[in-house]
């Protein structure tokens, strides 16, 4: 049976861990999300979000998008394979409905996917 907690272990923590994602990365994009990809030594996927307040504005608004985006990665873990993501938000995502979130979400997902499947 699969384990789709979000703990400690699938987090980028330390800012060694994002700037390692930073040096040569993989890079997905949407209108609403850039994510920066690149492969670990591990089993599993680990994630890091970086949301400005210039994206958002309210605390309210980054927090929703962050648990979105969290939510959507603790179902899609068993699919993707052992890289760290760093999730940057672009344009306009305050008012943006998070069924569309995480419809974007997936597409990048599933591009993600098939780069490292190759």
């Amino acid at each position: 049976m699969q384990n789709f907690k979000f703990g400690r272990e699938l987090r980028l923590l330390t800012p060694g861990e994002f700037n390692t994602v930073f040096q040569q990365p993989f890079r997905a994009g949407s209108p609403l999300f850039t994510i920066l990809c690149s492969k670990n030594n591990l089993d599993h996927p680990r994630l890091g979000l970086i949301i400005a307040k210039k994206r958002a504005k309210l605390a309210v608004d980054r927090n929703r998008i962050k648990r979105c985006i969290r939510e959507n990665f603790r179902l899609q873990q068993h699919r993707l394979p052992a890289i760290d993501l760093v999730v940057m938000v672009k344009g306009p995502i305050s008012d943006t409905e998070n069924q569309e979130l995480s419809k974007q979400l997936e597409r990048l997902w599933n591009k993600i996917c098939r780069h490292y499947s190759v």
